[in-house]
């Protein structure tokens, strides 16, 4: 027993398991020994018998592979590759088609095309397979193995071939490789209102690129705006600090967000200061099934204190915080809590359900596309309260407000629907706010 404990404390140093190996393994039971001395066989064995030589970096690797697989699915081991391209991603600028991509069952599925890249100008979409890059099957490798056969030299093609539920046979796009420089906020002046779109919070200025879109309309317009919409549909996430931030910019006072771990005291909760960028003007804010994690901290804590109408589609449902572990070189990205809204709701499995429900008429597809959430992701965290079913389910009964077909929409000249309920209601909500003015400036 002496002899393969101390093997056993040997290979768990190694592979960097635990830190403080010899303390840690002092405090677990005789059980997990037993488990730790399998592993051991386990691993002579397969150096020692299987059919071809295999490195012991190798095995390593696909046992610390095997040990995250087993948590959820935002845990993983980052290599030094993997790293790197995190880091390139976190400044904004990357090479490749515009996806993010997730495995199912061993074949690459898309949970959302980034606005405005090769992959979404050519129309593919949430809940799509890419089954095949140039011919070769991605069917069986891990996901960073299928992400380096999509990216490739910039102005190089590409033909992906996808499988569409709801469509017979499966059908190929050719997409030209770009940088895929992704600017944090991107803003525009429509009907005398402002339009903030934050594609992601990965960069540490997306807070102050709002801001200053902000005051980019209100200079372009000479006065203020009839309101705002803050558009994070397809807003994957990213940095907790900077959805905080944007949250604060739009509240007045009150918690935003609460960080809770594993123990029961570790609690950290994020509170607003005094001063609202949007000086009480209407706020809209417009999600989607894409919109997830840090894009749903801000939608939650706006719809929570009554700041803004969260319009679209219900959200993601990803209610977890990932911390990222530096190894030397390699990293360690683990769930180490979950947040809630003010209110203390976890967003997790059900997501943000919209003030109102508005579905995007203007796609032709938007009724028999699937959505992928993540509550169809496998080994995905369970709520600790119960998501009622009405919550899953799609967006309940159809509204007769919302019973034109695409092409009826695209004759009145809509190309993107929600955001034109959006700016109808801005609008409404403008002229209601200075009419109460109005008379409470009569009544004095």
């Amino acid at each position: 027993m002496a002899n393969n404990l101390v093997r056993s404390i040997g290979l768990v140093s190694a592979v960097a398991l635990i830190p403080a190996a010899t303390a840690a393994l002092a405090q677990v039971d005789v059980s997990t020994y037993k488990e730790l001395d399998e592993f051991m066989s386990v691993f002579e064995r397969v150096r020692s018998e299987y059919v071809e030589q295999v490195d012991d970096k190798t095995l390593l690797r696909g046992a610390i592979d095997g040990m995250l697989a087993s948590l959820d699915p935002h845990s993983s081991y980052m290599d030094e590759r993997e790293v790197g391209r995190l880091m390139s991603s976190n400044e904004g600028e990357y090479g490749g088609l515009g996806l993010n991509v997730t495995i199912e069952d061993g074949a690459v599925k898309v949970i959302a095309a980034t606005e405005d890249t090769p992959a979404a100008r050519a129309g593919v979409k949430s809940g799509d397979y890419i089954t095949h890059v140039d011919g070769k099957l991605l069917y069986g490798l891990d996901l960073d193995e299928s992400v380096d056969q999509m990216r490739g030299k910039p102005g190089t093609q590409v033909k992906v071939t996808i499988v569409r539920p709801g469509r017979d046979r499966p059908f190929d796009v050719t997409l030209t490789r770009a940088i895929i420089d992704t600017p944090a906020v991107k803003w525009e002046v429509r009907d005398r209102v402002g339009v903030i779109n934050v594609t992601s919070f990965l960069s540490r200025t997306t807070t102050e690129e709002a801001l200053a879109a902000m005051n980019a309309v209100e200079k372009s317009l000479g006065g203020k705006p009839l309101g705002y919409i803050l558009d994070l549909r397809s807003n994957s996430g990213g940095l907790l600090d900077e959805a905080v931030d944007l949250s604060d910019a739009f509240l007045e006072r009150g918690e935003i967000v609460s960080q809770r771990g594993r123990r029961k005291g570790d609690i950290e909760r994020f509170y607003a200061r005094p001063g609202d960028a949007a000086k009480g003007l209407p706020v809209v804010v417009l999600v989607d099934a894409g919109s997830a994690s840090a894009a749903e901290i801000v939608a939650g804590a706006l719809q929570e204190h009554h700041r803004a109408v969260i319009m679209g589609e219900r959200s993601f449902g990803k209610g977890s915080v990932q911390t990222l572990l530096p190894l030397g070189d390699t990293a360690l990205r683990l769930t180490t809590a979950r947040y809630f809204t003010p209110s203390g709701r976890s967003v997790q499995e059900g997501g943000i359900t919209p003030d109102i429900a508005v579905p995007q008429l203007s796609d032709p597809d938007y009724r028999s596309r699937p959505r992928l959430r993540e509550a169809d992701l496998r080994r995905h965290l369970v709520n600790e309260a119960k998501v009622d079913d009405d919550v899953i389910q799609e967006d309940g009964k159809p509204d007769p407000r919302f019973a034109m077909t695409a092409d009826e929409v695209r004759k009145k000249g809509i190309e993107d629907f929600q955001l034109h309920y959006a700016l109808q209601t801005i609008a409404r909500l403008g002229r209601t706010q200075t009419a109460a003015k109005g008379a409470a400036t009569k009544g004095r």
